[in-house]
């Protein structure tokens, strides 16, 4: 019996850490969900300032930051232009609609380790997404 312990306790630990990391992923990702959607709703359509694209990215990452738990994450924001053809064209679907993508990066903890030849090496960080776009002059609006 010590021998299948020493065995399968390394095993165990690795096991244990990967279902932690995993839990925690998805429970930033469903909070994360909940927040980016109220931040954007409530933050992109129409921010204070003449500088639209500055003022909304800090809007809503601030508003994102603040809800999260802190340390546990990352959030960046991005905004662009609609267009019509959905590529890099220059026609846009109308003037004033707005893609807003609010990304979520997470790092595992530990970042890596090996025990009793048992190696727990997660990737670099785990990456959830999530985009809305809106009219930026009519608040409310949801495309």
């Amino acid at each position: 019996m010590t021998v299948e312990l020493a065995v399968m306790v390394p095993v165990a630990i690795v096991v244990a850490l990967i279902v932690y990391n995993l839990l925690t992923f998805v429970e930033l990702c469903a909070q994360f969900d909940r927040v980016s959607h109220a931040a954007i709703v409530t933050q992109a359509v129409s921010p204070a300032g003449a500088d639209y694209g500055s003022n909304a990215i800090q809007a809503v990452r601030t508003s994102i930051e603040d809800a999260m738990p802190q340390g546990s994450c990352e959030v960046d924001v991005a905004l662009e232009p609609v267009s019509r053809f959905g590529g890099g064209t220059a026609f846009a679907a109308g003037p004033a609609l707005v893609r807003v993508s609010c990304t979520l990066r997470y790092r595992p903890w530990p970042s890596a380790f090996s025990i009793a030849g048992v190696a727990f090496d997660p990737p670099v960080e785990l990456v959830h997404e999530r985009s809305l776009v809106v009219d930026r002059y009519r608040s409310g609006v949801v495309m």
